[in-house]
Order: C-alpha cells, then sequence, then structure tokens
C-alpha cells in the first residue's frame, strides 16, 4: 500500500505538472492570436488552469473538514471544461482535426481526474472515520432484482444502514421467519397474531425480525419502569407533603402555645391589676366611710355637749333666781343640788363618752373586717392567676412534646432515607469490587475483547436479571458495551447464557 501510495502520488503530479506545462504553452500562444497583449496572454493560461487547482484543493479541504461545498467543485469542473475546449480550438476547428484537438485537450481531464480519485480517497476515509461510511448496493443486483434493490436501498439510506451485507442477511431473515409464520398457520398470515405480524410490519422501517419480535417485551419493560418512575415520584411527594404537614403542625402548635402562654400571662395581669383595683376601691369607700361615721359622731357629740352646757345654765340661771328669794338655807340645799346636778352631768359625760368609744371600736372592727375579707378575695383572685398560669405552662409543655415527638418522627424518617442511601452504595461498591477483580482476571488471563464482552454480559445478568438471561434487554447491552446491532447484543446474552451454565460466576 506504501508502494501504490507512493506511485499514485508521483503519477499524479507528474501527470498534473506535465498538463500544466503543455496547457500554458498552447494558451499562452493561443492568448495572443484572441487578441491579449503580450504582457498579459502569459497570465491568461496561469489564470485559468490556476483557479482550477485552488477550487480543487479548497474543495478537498472543506471536504476533509466535513464541510463540503459543491459550488467549488462545480466552479472547478467549469473551468477544466474551458481549458479543455481552449486547448482543443487553439488549433483551429475541433471537426477540421479531432485528433489534434483530443491530443490538446486530454491532459487537463487526466489531471481532474486524479484529483477526483483523490477527493473520493479523502471523503471515504472521513467517512470511516466517523463512522458514516455506507456500502453501495452492486449494481448487478438493480440489474436482476429492481425492484427489491430499491427497498433494499431506501431501508439502508433512511435508517442508517451502513452495511449491504447486514441489509441482505435482515432481508433473509425476514423471508425465512414469515416462511416459517406460514408453516406455523397452515401456509396463511390471516391466522397470525399482531405480535407474530410485526417483523413484516416493521422491516419498512429498518428494524430486524429479532427487533420487531422483542418491541413488545421491551415496550412492557419501559411502561413499567415509566410506571415505576411515576410511583417513585409520587411517594417521593407524598413524603415531601407528609413532613410538610408535620412541620406545619409542629408550627401550629408552638404558635398555639406561644399564644396560650401570652394568654394567661395577660389574663394573669389583668386579673392581678383588677383585684389591685378592686381593693384600693373598696379601702378608699371604707375609708371614706369610716371619715364619714366620725364626722358624724363628732358632730353628735359636740351638740350633746352644746345642749348640756345650755341646759345647765338655765339651770343656773334658774338657781340663781330661786338663791334670790330663798334663804340661806335654801341656798345650801341649791348648793347641794347643784352638786348633785353636777355629778349627774359628770355621769352623764361619762356614758356618753363610753358610748362614743363603743361605736368607734366596732367601725374599726367592721373596717378590719371587710379589710380582711378585701385581701381574702385579692389572695382568692391572685390564686385564679397562679391557676391559669400553671394551666398555660402545662399546655405549653403539651406542644413542646408533641413538637419532639414529630422532630423525632422526622429524625428516624431522615436515618431511615441515609441508611438506605448507604445500603445502596455499599451495593453498588461491592458490585464495582465484583466487576475489578473480573477485569484483573480478565486481565492476568489476557482475554480477548469479545470473550470480555461475553464476561461483562454474564455479570450483567447476575446483577440485575437475578440469573435469567432472557430478562436482561438488550437495550442494556447495547448501551454498555456500545454496540449499534441489537443482534450482536442478542448474541452477547446467548454465549453469555452459556457461559454462565457452564459454571462461571465473577
Amino acid at each position: 500500500m506504501i508502494g501504490l501510495s507512493l506511485a499514485a502520488a508521483v503519477g499524479g503530479i507528474l501527470v498534473g505538472a506535465i498538463g500544466f506545462a503543455m496547457s500554458y504553452d498552447t494558451l499562452a500562444a493561443v492568448a495572443l492570436h484572441w487578441g491579449f497583449s503580450k504582457d498579459l496572454a502569459p497570465w491568461f493560461p496561469i489564470g485559468v488552469d490556476a483557479s482550477i487547482v485552488a477550487f480543487l484543493a479548497l474543495d478537498l479541504y472543506l471536504v476533509r473538514k466535513l464541510t463540503p461545498w459543491h459550488v467549488l467543485r462545480l466552479a472547478a469542473h467549469l473551468m477544466t471544461a474551458a481549458t479543455i475546449w481552449f486547448n482543443a480550438s487553439s488549433q483551429g476547428p475541433v471537426q477540421a482535426d479531432p485528433v489534434r484537438a483530443a491530443a490538446h485537450g486530454v491532459m487537463p481531464i487526466l489531471f481532474v481526474i486524479g484529483v477526483e480519485a483523490a477527493r473520493r480517497l479523502i471523503i471515504q476515509k472521513a467517512r470511516l472515520e466517523a463512522g458514516t461510511a455506507t456500502d453501495r448496493v452492486p449494481l448487478h443486483r438493480w440489474l436482476l432484482a429492481p425492484v427489491s434493490s430499491a427497498r433494499l436501498y431506501r431501508r439502508m439510506r433512511l435508517y442508517n444502514v451502513a452495511s449491504y451485507p447486514e441489509m441482505v442477511r435482515r432481508e433473509q431473515e425476514l423471508i425465512a421467519y414469515e416462511l416459517w409464520l406460514k408453516r406455523k398457520h397452515g401456509g396463511s398470515l390471516d391466522l397470525a397474531s399482531e405480535d407474530e405480524l410485526l417483523p413484516m410490519t416493521m422491516a419498512p422501517y429498518g428494524y430486524t425480525v429479532a427487533q420487531a419480535l422483542a418491541m413488545p417485551d421491551e415496550q412492557e419493560r419501559e411502561a413499567e419502569l415509566r410506571a415505576e418512575e411515576a410511583e417513585r415520584r409520587r411517594l417521593e411527594a407524598e413524603t415531601r407533603r407528609q413532613l410538610a404537614e408535620k412541620e406545619a403542625e409542629a408550627d401550629r402548635l408552638r404558635a398555639e402555645g406561644r399564644l396560650e402562654a401570652v394568654r394567661a400571662e395577660v389574663e394573669g395581669e389583668t386579673g392581678q391589676a383588677r383585684a389591685h383595683a378592686r381593693a384600693q376601691v373598696t379601702a378608699a369607700e371604707r375609708a371614706a366611710e369610716m371619715e364619714k361615721a366620725a364626722l358624724e359622731t363628732a358632730l353628735v357629740a359636740e351638740a350633746r355637749a352644746r345642749t348640756a352646757a345650755a341646759e345647765r345654765e338655765e339651770a343656773e340661771e334658774r338657781q340663781a333666781a330661786a338663791a334670790a328669794d330663798l334663804e340661806a338655807a335654801r341656798l345650801e340645799r341649791a348648793a347641794a343640788e347643784e352638786r348633785r346636778a353636777a355629778a349627774e352631768a359628770d355621769q352623764v359625760a361619762a356614758a356618753e363618752e363610753r358610748a362614743i368609744e363603743t361605736q368607734t371600736i366596732a367601725v374599726a372592727r367592721r373596717a378590719a373586717a371587710e379589710a380582711d375579707a378585701a385581701a381574702a378575695e385579692t389572695e382568692r383572685a391572685t390564686a385564679e392567676t397562679r391557676l391559669a398560669a400553671a394551666e398555660a405552662d402545662r399546655r405549653a409543655a403539651e406542644a413542646r412534646v408533641l413538637e419532639e415527638t414529630a422532630l423525632t418522627a422526622i429524625q428516624e424518617s431522615l436515618k431511615d432515607a441515609a441508611e438506605m442511601a448507604k445500603a445502596a452504595a455499599e451495593t453498588r461498591l461491592a458490585a464495582a469490587e465484583i466487576e475489578r477483580r473480573a477485569v484483573e482476571t480478565e486481565d492476568i488471563a489476557k482475554l480477548r475483547p469479545r470473550e470480555r464482552a461475553v464476561r461483562k454480559v454474564a455479570r450483567m445478568i447476575l446483577a440485575t436479571a437475578n440469573g435469567a438471561a432472557e430478562q436482561l434487554p438488550l437495550a442494556d447491552i447495547q448501551r454498555e458495551l456500545d454496540v449499534s446491532s441489537p443482534a450482536t447484543a442478542s448474541e452477547y446474552r446467548q454465549e453469555a447464557a452459556e457461559l454462565l451454565a457452564s459454571g462461571y460466576r465473577p
């Protein structure tokens, strides 16, 4: 291949150089006959032929960068046709001497053919690197079976089937399956179910027989996965809702406890203020009554004293008048009477004083009893206030207990979630450790890539399908092994099942 590459490169360059040299000489000479000046005539072939090289080189560069622009290629071909026509007609009319005209025009054609070959090589290499290279339907198939070839070509292009042998194998599988299905149902497909007819139904859309038959299981599995995901989201939402309700309930209980405490405090302070005010009002009323009673007692005593004094003055005046008329004996008797009257007055005054003192003491005692009753009423109101405060404290304690219970439940839920996450992490760690030991064992055994892939699928069957190969989806195998064909994934799964049956354990 190195020798062929060198020969192609050297030959292409040599043919191009000769062709451009001959074209330059011919076009430079004919430019003078076409009216170009001696200074511009040598530049005319350079402008024509250099444009061909520039356009083709730029087209190859854009193709290599996967951004082709067909205008460049068309312009290069138009300039090639122009230079061919210029070279062929440089020696006169083409019809006059076709051989000479072909001799002058063939070299640019050879150069363009070489560039097109290089372009095809670069495009194919870029497609191979990008993984987009596709096979073509052979010409003999188009000639022998044009209708089926058209269907085959359509499926390959529409559904990105790059391999022509792979497409032929799919057609053969479909034909064999259809024949088997007819034999199963007595030569008629009318008795076949919709699931059995899926390969024929999905074949125009690029599905293989295995893919079409696996569609119901895959769709059911996807539906189950969607249902499981929806159920998981619903449970998560329910858990979040319950947590929010518990938090709201805890906040409500805390708020109610604070409100009850404030209410009890306010009621206690209000009761104390009311009791204090009532006590002050009662004491003021009683003091006013006592002052009023004392004032009335003093006025009565003063009035009685004034009356007694007036009566005593009148008696003295009468006694004085009688004394003027009576004799000395009578004067003595008057004096005795006067002394007796004075003694009686003293007794009356003493009795009045004793009565006044007894009434004052009774009033004071009644006031003291009323003050004691007011103090008892105040103490009773204070006791009721303390009882209300104790009830508020009890309710606040119950609220705190409920809050602590809710927080404990939340912590238990978070602890359970953490334990579940830890168990899942330990499971993933154990699986990773098994995978690492298996890879080290495969490295020591120097297994081939396919044997490694089969063992990896076997470990996937043990880990995710509980040892049942049929329960492992082909899509998981394609994703893990980066395989585009479900048929290849199915082969891996079959070989992995055989490997497990033979006693393989990682």
